[in-house]
């Protein structure tokens, strides 16, 4: 049996993946970005949560927005959720690990705002508490996921699928997305 090169395999899988989701993708992204968009232009703010690779993706995106991509612009306001760790082990001790998210949405949001989930199982309990919240509270919800976008996917107004099963290379997929989607929001509010 020949061995596997796992360097020309997750390649070949990456780009694949990467074509796969270029081709049925766009739609979802330009409403997901015109819905940040939107929001920010009426003095709404982005809040972005997830767990693990994911919250590292979501502080990734609100340094985007509240810095720069690519362009000089003033700064949009965007949180990420996973940031503050006093907040996130208070919370986690007085009402459980799954309440995280949802009780700073319950505290942050408001009606108009834009709740972006990162999720690559779409079954994370937080998770889908704080989308539950924000539609509780009139947030417009994305979701970013993963294999078939499991009940986040399905919780969110919009939804951004990578579909596959493994793990890295849905993150590899979603950083590329959430890039795009900073690149059309930053565009948009350049203006």
């Amino acid at each position: 049996m020949p061995e596997r090169d796992a360097f020309t395999d997750a390649f070949a899988e990456c780009i694949a993946l990467h074509q796969a989701v270029a081709g049925a993708g766009r739609e979802a992204l330009d409403r997901a970005a015109s819905a940040i968009v939107g929001s920010l232009k009426q003095g709404g703010k982005v809040l972005v949560f997830g767990n693990g690779g994911s919250a590292s993706d979501a502080q990734h995106v609100a340094a985007e927005l509240v810095g720069r991509f690519e362009r000089e612009r003033k700064g949009l306001a965007a949180v990420a959720l996973t940031s503050d760790p006093s907040v996130l082990t208070s919370v986690a001790n007085d009402y459980g690990f799954e309440q995280v998210f949802a009780r700073q949405i319950e505290a942050l949001g408001r009606a108009g705002d834009v709740a972006v989930a990162i999720s690559t199982s779409g079954m994370s309990a937080n998770v889908l508490a704080a989308l539950e919240t924000s539609r509780a509270l009139g947030l417009t919800s994305i979701a970013v996921t993963g294999r078939d976008g499991g009940k986040a996917g399905r919780a969110a107004d919009l939804h951004l699928n990578v579909p596959s099963a493994s793990t890295p290379r849905i993150q590899e997929v979603h950083r590329t997305l959430l890039h795009v989607l900073c690149d059309l929001v930053e565009k948009s509010c350049v203006a």
